[in-house]
């Protein structure tokens, strides 16, 4: 019985335990199927917000961009508009042109006998103005473009119907509008900024278009009295010398304006080209730290100080005068249109460093005319300062053409007797001088006094310059010499230019600017200078068709300066090379091959400046290539040798089977390769002829290249000798003596054998 009980119990626990796992799995089963029910009814939920949001005008994202690119928009033009506009300088400055405008209107109506030189300097001062107007409406255009699309930016967003739509969803419609709030807030800030900038720039270029208005109107009122003014020169402002006008007769009042005017004109001008004047400074101590440092040098070496002082004469003797005269003869051309009291203030400097050379190297009676020259040029120049016509001036100018006139005819006939001792020209740069006073003097006396102090005034300053010029440009070489001949190491590339060459093109390039130069100074004096410009830039800039091409000759002139300089590029490079293959005796293989490229650099240098020369020149490609084919078909008749040459020198230089330092042999003629040009090269034959040969010829004939992979040659010399001599002893002599040299290879070595 108890063991049924027991059993029974057992099987009770077994069922009991059975019936709780299946509990227990049942549960486990429902726990994740809850689980998963939550979270699709949270996606579902999410989906159906997504779907709600979908269904709108518009999306919640696009809205965000939308707001956050307006937002970054309207931040970047606020930061750019709190640094403020560049426009207080041009505030600044706009009330006192103003001002100078209408007391240039004063000058223009209140001086009616006004001298020509006068009216110059009025419309340099109304160019001035007209330049810096044109520069401030460029900046004001600049800002104002800015500005207005700024405001185009700011219009957008108030036409952006994207931003009126809203989500229909509650939660996101509230911090839309809030976002929607605040970037409209930020638009009103930054477009009430906007426009108020835009209205400042827009009234200051209403300043500046009036007042460019008034320079143009004032400028045409200028121009229209300098060509009266040029007409009545021409008829007469006086009568005969001896017809004294009472229209002319106050002097004081014109002086004291005259004082006046150029005193305001030097001082404006000494303020206004700070930078211009420091640039002058730094010239000045660059040419006498150059001048003095190589002085010192050569005093160091005291075989160059016995040798050198005759030909540095201005430089040795005078340093510091000869540094300051060629600064200062160059630095007034550094200004640009300066006021005539300051350009003849700064004149006065070269002719006094010109008087101290004088007075030292040339005879005294050369020094004696230029010193009466310089007090003639003094009164010259500040008759010239005058704004107004008097009848002493006209008096002074008659007395300074008489002056002149004597000193001149005075030393003419010093020169003569003694032509060897002035400065080459000399006799006829003075009767030039001369008849250019006597030319004054006549049309002051018959009423023209104006063209008369146009033209004494013109012939004693442009004379000054002459001979400014020429101790100038002697100074240069003199000091381009000393650089030359001073110590130097023996890798510096001065020590490998000739000096005789550098000195014969660079004086012909001095003589050549000082001529521009004085020129220029010419037309300045005759106030013919704008006239001129304007005149070469119309001819310059005026197209012309031929053949349907159109060009100008400025593009012309552009083609042939930029070819010029191309040939002058090679030409300094084959120098280089040609000095190079003097310098060095035994040239390796590759330097061979390094110095036979410069043909190539020769035609890659010409190429490239061909390209430069149409391109600056703005010639159409498509123009050149129908001439080149034209070219082509006349060559193809005519000049074939000379094209066979052109292309056999290009095969040279790629191909290499010569090369410059090759001995070769060609035609029965033997020598070393001295040069191979574009057409032609050139041999060194043993007795020093130089032979040209068409490269043709090194193509198509037979060459024989001694050196063409290494410096070897084999030689043959016959060597007789007496009848009855020891065979064998004369053998061992001749390899004694070809043995134990440098020039002779050891292997395979010499060897002697009979010949006969």
């Amino acid at each position: 019985m108890k063991k049924i009980f027991t059993y029974k119990l057992l099987f009770i626990f077994l069922i009991g335990l059975g019936i709780a796992q299946q509990i227990s799995a049942q549960e486990s089963r429902l726990i994740p199927r809850t689980l998963r029910e939550k979270q699709r009814r949270a996606m579902h939920s999410r989906d159906s917000l997504f779907r709600l949001i979908n269904k709108s005008d518009t999306s919640i994202n696009g809205l965000l961009q939308r707001v956050e690119q307006y937002t970054t928009s309207f931040n970047q033009i606020k930061n750019t508009l709190s640094v403020g506009l560049d426009t207080v300088d041009i505030g600044t400055q706009i009330p006192l042109l103003q001002k100078r405008l209408v007391k240039i209107d004063t000058l223009i109506n209140t001086h009616k006998s006004s001298t020509l030189r006068y009216l110059f300097v009025l419309r340099d001062i109304l160019d001035r103005s007209q330049g810096q107007l044109v520069e401030w409406q460029s900046d004001l255009e600049d800002i104002n473009s800015s500005l207005i699309q700024n405001q185009n930016d700011l219009i957008k967003f108030t036409k952006d119907s994207l931003l009126k739509t809203s989500p229909k969803d509650s939660t996101l419609k509230k911090t839309f509008f809030v976002q929607r709030r605040s970037l409209y807030g930020l638009w009103q800030n930054t477009d009430a900024t906007n426009r108020s900038y835009l209205s400042k720039i827009n009234l200051l270029q209403d300043k500046v278009a009036i007042a460019y208005t008034t320079v143009l109107d004032e400028s045409d009122h200028i121009d229209s009295k300098i060509r009266a003014f040029t007409d009545k020169a021409i008829d007469g402002e006086f009568g005969y010398i001896w017809e004294a006008s009472p229209t002319y007769a106050n002097f004081k009042d014109p002086l004291n304006s005259t004082i006046k005017l150029n005193k305001l004109l030097f001082n404006y001008f000494i303020k206004n080209e700070t930078i211009t004047h420091f640039a002058g400074l730094i010239f000045l101590i660059v040419v006498l730290s150059w001048i003095l440092f190589n002085r010192v040098k050569i005093k160091e070496d005291s075989e160059l100080l016995k040798t050198l002082p005759d030909k540095i004469k201005y430089i040795y003797k005078s340093p510091l005068t000869a540094a300051l005269l060629v600064a200062t003869a160059i630095v007034p051309y550094f200004y640009s249109h300066p006021p005539v009291v300051f350009s003849q203030t700064l004149f006065i400097f070269p002719m006094i460093f010109v008087m101290v050379f004088i007075r030292k190297e040339f005879p005294a009676t050369k020094f004696r005319f230029l010193n009466v020259l310089f007090w003639i040029t003094i009164i010259y120049g500040i008759s010239n300062l005058f704004i107004e016509i008097t009848n002493i001036d006209r008096f002074v100018i008659l007395a300074l053409s008489i002056i002149s006139i004597t000193a001149g005819v005075v030393f003419l006939k010093k020169i003569k007797q003694q032509p060897d001792a002035y400065l080459p020209y000399t006799e006829t740069i003075l009767k030039v001088f001369i008849g250019l006073q006597i030319l004054s003097l006549l049309l002051n006396i018959t009423g023209r006094f104006s063209l008369a102090k146009i033209i004494g005034v013109t012939a004693a300053f442009n004379l000054w310059l002459l001979v400014i010029l020429y101790f100038a440009v002697q100074v240069i070489i003199e000091g381009i010499f000393l650089q030359f001949h001073t110590k130097k190491a023996s890798n510096s590339i001065l020590d490998w230019v000739d000096y005789t060459i550098v000195e014969e093109k660079f004086k012909k390039i001095l003589l050549l600017l000082a001529s521009f130069v004085w020129l220029f100074f010419l037309f300045q004096n005759l106030n013919i200078d704008d006239a001129v410009r304007d005149y070469v830039s119309e001819v310059l800039s005026q197209s012309h068709t031929v053949g349907g091409a159109s060009f100008t000759f400025a593009g012309f002139v552009i083609f042939i300066a930029v070819i010029w300089l191309s040939s002058i590029v090679s030409k300094i490079i084959s120098y280089f090379y040609d000095v190079s293959s003097l310098r060095a005796n035994d040239l390796s293989v590759m330097k061979k091959k390094n110095r036979t490229s410069t043909l190539l650099i020769r035609l890659g240098v010409f190429s490239v400046g061909f390209i430069l020369a149409v391109a600056a020149s703005n010639f159409p490609l498509d123009k050149i290539t129908i001439i080149i084919s034209a070219f082509g078909i006349g060559i193809g008749f005519g000049l074939q040798n000379i094209v066979n040459n052109l292309v056999s020198g290009l095969i040279l230089a790629f191909e290499k089977p010569v090369q410059i330092g090759d001995i070769i042999e060609i035609d029965s003629r033997s020598g070393t390769i001295r040069e191979i040009g574009v057409r032609s090269s050139r041999l060194t034959t043993s007795d020093g002829a130089e032979v040209i040969i068409p490269n043709g010829d090194m193509i198509s004939h037979h060459v024989i290249n001694w050196t063409l992979s290494n410096n070897n040659r084999r030689i043959e010399i016959i060597v007789g000798v007496a009848y009855g001599s020891d065979i064998d002893k004369v053998k061992q002599l001749l390899k004694d003596m070809l043995c134990n040299r440098d020039d002779i290879m050891t292997d395979p070595a010499p060897s002697v054998f009979m010949h006969n």
